[in-house]
C-alpha cells in the first residue's frame, strides 16, 4: 500500500524540531543573570529545565494541532477561510485590550493563561488560507483589477494593524507574502509594480522614525556603537566568526552566558553557528530549502486551484520566515523579531507552522489519493488507453500533449501544453487560472 503523505516533509520536519529543542536546551540550560532579573520583575523563576519544559509542552499543542489540520477536509477549510480571517483581526485587535501585553515598547501578545500568544503569526496563516480560495473562485481574473485589489485592501487592514503595536516585521512580512502569492496567480505585472512604486514613500516615510533609522544605521554599521544600539548584531557577528568550520561544540557556546541578548529566540541561529559551526548551519538552511522543495513538489502534484495555492502559500509563509531571519542573524537586514521556524523558542510560531505543516500533508495525501483514483477509473465515454485529457463545454477540445515534462507557466500552474491550448481551455473555464484541472500537474 502506497503512503498516503509526504513522508520526507515530516522527517524534515521532525529533524527541524529536534534541532530547536536541543538548542533552546543549550541556550537556556545555564540561564545568566540578566535574564534571571528580566524574568524575576515578571515575578517568573527560572530553572536549568523551564525553558525546553514549555518548548517540549508546545511541541506537544503542535503536534495535536498539526493532526487536526491532516485530518480536516480542505473544503471545509476553504469554507472556512472568511471567518479564519476575521477571528484573527479579532486576536490582532486584542493587544490594545486589557489582555494585550506591552514588551520592548510594543503590544504584540495576549494574555492566555498560563502563556502568551502572538496573533501576527496566526494571521500569516489565515491569510495564505484567504488567497488560496480567494484565487481559486471562477469570479477571479488575473486581468481585473478588481480581482488585484480585494487581497491588497485586506493586506492593507492588517498592516495598519501591525504598523498600530507598531510590528514593522509582521507588516513587512504579510506584504510580501500576499504579493508572492498575487504573482503566482498571474495577475497583470504593472499592477504589482504600480503597488511597488506607490509604496516606496510609505516606506520611506515609516523608516524614517527615529527608532527604525536607529535600526537602519545600526545596520550600516554596527561597529559605530557596539556597546549600545549594535551590541546585539555585534554579539552575533562573533558568535558566527568563533564557530569557524565545526563549532566549539554543543553546549561549550559562550555568547549564551552574558552576551547576546535573548539568544534561545530570534538569534538562536548564532548559537547554532557558534556551537556547530559553518558545518552546522548550512546543514540547517539545507533543511529549511528541503523543506521548501518538498512543498512546490506538492503543490505541483496536485489538481485542484485551491490545494495548489494553498501549498505554495504556507510553502513561502514558512521560507520567507526563515530567510528573513537569516538575514537579519548576518547582517544582511536591519534587526527585527522574527523567530526562525521550528528552532526558537516561542509557543505562538511553533503552533502555527506546525499546522501550516498538517495542511501541507493534508494536501499531498488529497493529490496522492487522486492521482490513484484517476489511474483506476477510465472515463465512461472512452475506451481503456484513449487519451483522457480532454476538456468539454457543449463541445469537446482536444488537448494535444507537445511535451512529457512538466513545465510551470506564472497563472496556469505546472502543465504539459502549449500556450495556445492552455488559453482555449481558459476561455472554455472562464478564464480562472488553472480551472481545467488537466493542467494542474
Amino acid at each position: 500500500m502506497k503512503q498516503s503523505y509526504d513522508r520526507w516533509l515530516l522527517f524534515i520536519v521532525i529533524l527541524l524540531i529536534l534541532v530547536g529543542l536541543t538548542a533552546v536546551y543549550s541556550s537556556t540550560s545555564v540561564v545568566s543573570p540578566d535574564l534571571l532579573a528580566k524574568y524575576h520583575k515578571k515575578g517568573v523563576m527560572l530553572s536549568q529545565f523551564g525553558f525546553i519544559r514549555k518548548q517540549l509542552l508546545t511541541v506537544v499543542l503542535g503536534a495535536i494541532a498539526m493532526f487536526a489540520a491532516f485530518k480536516m477536509p480542505l473544503g471545509f477549510v476553504r469554507k472556512i477561510s472568511v471567518p479564519l480571517l476575521v477571528v484573527s483581526l479579532v486576536c490582532l485587535l486584542l493587544v490594545f485590550t486589557k489582555l494585550g501585553i506591552t514588551a520592548g515598547g510594543a503590544r504584540r501578545w495576549i494574555r492566555i493563561w498560563p502563556s502568551t500568544f502572538q496573533p501576527s503569526e496566526l494571521v500569516k496563516l489565515c491569510m495564505v488560507i484567504f488567497l488560496a480560495g480567494y484565487m481559486s473562485m471562477a469570479k477571479y481574473s488575473k486581468e481585473k483589477f478588481s480581482s488585484f485589489l480585494v487581497p491588497i485592501v485586506v493586506m492593507g487592514i492588517f498592516q495598519a494593524v501591525f504598523l498600530k503595536q507598531p510590528d514593522f516585521g509582521a507588516a513587512m512580512s504579510l506584504a510580501l507574502l500576499t504579493m508572492s502569492m498575487l504573482f503566482l496567480s498571474g495577475i497583470r505585472l504593472r499592477y504589482l509594480f504600480s503597488l511597488g512604486i506607490l509604496g516606496i514613500p510609505v516606506i520611506i516615510k515609516l523608516i524614517s522614525e527615529p527608532y527604525r533609522w536607529k535600526r537602519v544605521a545600526t545596520f550600516l554599521d554596527p561597529w559605530r556603537d557596539p556597546q549600545g544600539s549594535g551590541f546585539q548584531l555585534v554579539q552575533s557577528f562573533i558568535a558566527l566568526g568563533s564557530g569557524g568550520l565545526s563549532g566549539v561544540g554543543l553546549g561549550e557556546g559562550k555568547q549564551k552566558l552574558f552576551f547576546l541578548p535573548e539568544v534561545h529566540t530570534d538569534f538562536i541561529f548564532s548559537m547554532i553557528g557558534e556551537e556547530l559551526g559553518f558545518i552546522g548551519a548550512v546543514v540547517v538552511a539545507l533543511l529549511f530549502f528541503a523543506f521548501f522543495m518538498r512543498g512546490i513538489s506538492i503543490a505541483k502534484k496536485t489538481s485542484e486551484p485551491f490545494h495548489y495555492y494553498l501549498a505554495y502559500g504556507l510553502s513561502m509563509m514558512i521560507a520567507i520566515q526563515a530567510i528573513f531571519n537569516f538575514a537579519v542573524v548576518t547582517g544582511l537586514l536591519p534587526t527585527k523579531g522574527l523567530p526562525l521556524p521550528f528552532i526558537s523558542y516561542g509557543g505562538s510560531s511553533l503552533v502555527i507552522n506546525m499546522t501550516a505543516v498538517g495542511l501541507l500533508l493534508n494536501v499531498s495525501k488529497n493529490s496522492r489519493q487522486a492521482a490513484a483514483a484517476q489511474g483506476n477509473l477510465t472515463p465512461r465515454n472512452q475506451s481503456p488507453g484513449a487519451d483522457p485529457l480532454k476538456v468539454s463545454s457543449h463541445r469537446e477540445t482536444r488537448m494535444q500533449p507537445v511535451s512529457g515534462r512538466s513545465q510551470w507557466r506564472r497563472g496556469t500552474g505546472y502543465s504539459t501544453y502549449n500556450r495556445r491550448h492552455s488559453a482555449a481551455t481558459d476561455r472554455v473555464y472562464g478564464g480562472s487560472p488553472g480551472a481545467a484541472r488537466g493542467l494542474w500537474r
